[in-house]
């Protein structure tokens, strides 16, 4: 049996979705009953057949924290896909990040080892790869992280998650780990990616000038099924089809929504004021962070990232990004007018 943590999320969604179809027992994790149904609906994208093949996953409730929970979970699995992790660029909520994305990847990796787990996929990011010289113009999966950079909360906490699943290689556990970038596709346009398809829609003014790797998650989940088949192990792959200004992909999306794409650079300068105001606007109204410091930087830089890694051991093949945003966004039209 394979056990899928963070089943109701973007990731974990899409990937129980092609497990299931392709006939694998599956476990999942969540956190909150209300996810599910979110869960469910990404079903509903790829198949008529939604209760049929949902009600074949077998759900239980754990936190990453929750020993006892998870160990329930663990029972009988052989293979695990470590999607679930916590999403926040706030510096308040590092202590939480901390206590999720390494503390709860801690517990996996060591519940892993102690049922002899054949295989662990972990889901890291870009964020934990770190940006390397300023020589270095194309990253890649032996890029340095270097610690005196000013990464943000979510990129030290993942950094330090891939830590606690490369000690657990050195103890015998068997790994893969993925490094995805931007990842969109359909569902949750509420959260992660899909809040941004949401913005463009209703109309976005400004563009960064920032450059970034973007990926399918169909390419994700792919990417990832293939490697826990495959004999690879303890190997990082970078998942990035395309690397695009902020300001090509907006416009892309825009394009496909047929609305007014951004026109206004937010330039560096400008950037430098809004995150100030945002800090001063938590500062005295205790209003919770929309841009820090760190994401102003990050989304005014360009990084090129390699996908040749993959791509050579695998033979694998990204989506043309244009038809990944044109069904991503034809999704998103179809949820609207329900």
């Amino acid at each position: 049996m394979i056990l899928v943590t963070g089943g109701t999320g973007l990731v974990g969604s899409h990937l129980l979705f092609k497990l299931v179809k392709k006939g694998y027992k599956v476990r999942a994790t969540f956190r909150s009953k209300k996810k599910i149904d979110a869960a469910k609906h990404v079903f509903s994208y790829y198949t008529k057949q939604v209760d049929d093949l949902f009600s074949q996953i077998e759900w239980v409730e754990a936190h990453l924290n929750d020993i006892p929970a998870l160990t329930i979970a663990f029972k009988d699995i052989s293979k695990v896909y470590h999607c679930a992790a916590l999403v926040s660029f706030d510096p308040n909520d590092y202590i939480t990040l901390r206590r999720v994305n390494i503390e709860g990847t801690a517990n996996i990796v060591n519940l892993c080892l102690a049922n002899n787990i054949k295989k662990l996929c972990y889901v890291s990011s870009v964020a934990a790869i770190g940006h390397g010289e300023s020589s270095d113009i194309v990253i890649t999966e032996n890029t340095n992280w270097i610690p005196e950079d000013d990464h943000n909360v979510y990129a030290i906490t993942k950094y330090g998650a891939e830590i606690e699943v490369w000690r657990g290689t050195q103890e015998g556990l068997e790994t893969v780990v993925v490094n995805p970038g931007f990842i969109f596709g359909p569902g949750f346009w509420r959260t992660s990616s899909g809040s941004l398809f949401k913005k463009i829609y209703k109309g976005l003014s400004h563009y960064t000038t920032g450059v970034t790797g973007y990926v399918d998650i169909d390419d994700v989940v792919i990417a990832m099924m293939q490697l826990m088949d495959s004999a690879i192990k303890n190997e990082r792959y970078i998942l990035v089809s395309d690397n695009l200004s902020f300001k090509e992909f907006a416009t892309k999306v825009a394009q496909e929504f047929k609305v007014k794409p951004p026109k206004k650079e937010a330039s560096k300068k400008l950037l430098q004021i809004v995150w100030r105001l945002d800090w001063l606007n938590h500062f005295i109204r205790g209003k919770r962070r929309k841009l820090t410091k760190q994401m102003a930087g990050t989304i005014s830089e360009k990084y090129y990232y390699s996908n040749k890694k993959i791509i050579a051991d695998l033979d694998f093949k990204f989506k043309p990004i244009d038809e990944s945003l044109s069904e991503t966004c034809r999704f998103f039209l179809l949820d609207l007018e329900k």
